[in-house]
């Protein structure tokens, strides 16, 4: 995918580390940065979610190196950050229903990996470090659109993971003056996005099905709405936190498009990319889904000039046209 510029000047004499940069929206990340030639670009990954087919073009490039590893391992972390400018933190053990299932490992990696990586990225003196914060802090608040500074009580174990790595942020912040980052991501899709596994997310998982002619299943009854966000438009808002003056002290921001698609809208936009008419099925809806999801992204536009480019529409065709070519 060609991405356009989010920074001024010049890349090649910045270096990067992605966690989980073999995963769905960190090999994008790490695409913009073998296109803007950064000098260097570290990945760290265990593969236990992202896979190397991701990055694998970009292997053998001389700026790019590749580190096997789990961010449960403080060492590794440690390795990892060493002679490194910038950190794009988006490892994590991501779905509602995976923390229901498996709360400890949720755990595990969510905050204590996030941990440890914050550690060392302090102790190393990284001069920015950009985490995937979540929408699922705001919980059970019924307010809309969603404002960063008015959130609920979380619904799953998930949401109270991403929660912790927030708070730990914040401390970090103002006890260590080391401030970061943190993007709460609005249901982020696009090419690269898993589309096997019991966990996998509702866009790629609604696409497979359809490309396959067979119906896609909403839990609900299908009114329930999201605020789809294409996947260029994360990696904008990572590139800009990453070189906002304007941070000096623990940030949040919700990263989204900003509208709001309900389940159902989804499909009809999916069956009018593949000029087909196929009907959803509906079955109960899962333990600890947020009804829904609609982001405030004003105070992103403000601290570092975050502007969304492609809509949701635009983003289902790019989206539908890329696994037309991988799945078919």
């Amino acid at each position: 995918m060609k991405f356009n510029t989010y920074h001024a000047g010049s890349l090649s004499d910045k270096k990067f580390l992605i966690t989980g940069g073999a995963g769905f929206i960190g090999s994008n990340l790490v695409e913009y940065l073998v296109q803007h030639q950064a000098l260097k670009i570290r990945i760290l990954d265990n593969l236990s979610l992202g896979s190397k087919d991701n990055i694998r073009e970009f292997l053998s490039l001389p700026n790019v190196e590749f580190i096997e590893g789990d961010i449960r391992d403080f060492e590794i972390c440690k390795t990892a950050v060493n002679d490194i400018d910038f950190v794009l933190h988006q490892a994590a053990l991501g779905s509602v229903p995976r923390s229901v299932d498996d709360p400890l490992t949720t755990n595990e990696v969510n905050v204590n990996g996030f941990l440890n990586m914050l550690e060392a990225s302090r102790l190393t003196g990284i001069k920015r470090f950009v985490y995937a914060a979540s929408s699922s802090t705001y919980g059970d608040s019924p307010i809309l659109p969603k404002q960063e500074d008015l959130i609920g009580k979380p619904l799953s174990p998930y949401a109270v993971t991403k929660y912790v790595n927030e708070l730990y942020a914040q401390v970090y912040s103002s006890i260590y003056g080391f401030h970061s980052v943190g993007l709460r991501y609005f249901n982020v899709f696009g090419p690269k996005q898993n589309v096997n596994g019991a966990y996998a997310a509702v866009i790629p998982l609604f696409v497979a099905a359809m490309l396959k002619g067979e119906h896609p299943v909403i839990n609900g009854n299908g009114i329930n709405s999201r605020d789809f966000t294409f996947v260029s438009n994360v990696v904008q808002a990572n590139i800009k936190s990453v070189f906002a003056d304007t941070i000096k002290q623990h940030t949040v921001l919700n990263i989204a498009f900003g509208g709001q698609t309900s389940l159902t809208s989804l499909v009809d936009a999916i069956n009018k990319r593949l000029n087909t008419e196929i009907n959803p099925t509906f079955r109960d809806p899962r333990k600890g889904d947020v009804q829904h999801s609609f982001a405030d992204v004003s105070r992103a536009s403000e601290v570092i000039g975050y502007q969304p480019e492609v809509s949701f529409e635009e983003g289902i065709a790019k989206t539908v046209d890329f696994f037309q070519q991988k799945i078919q």
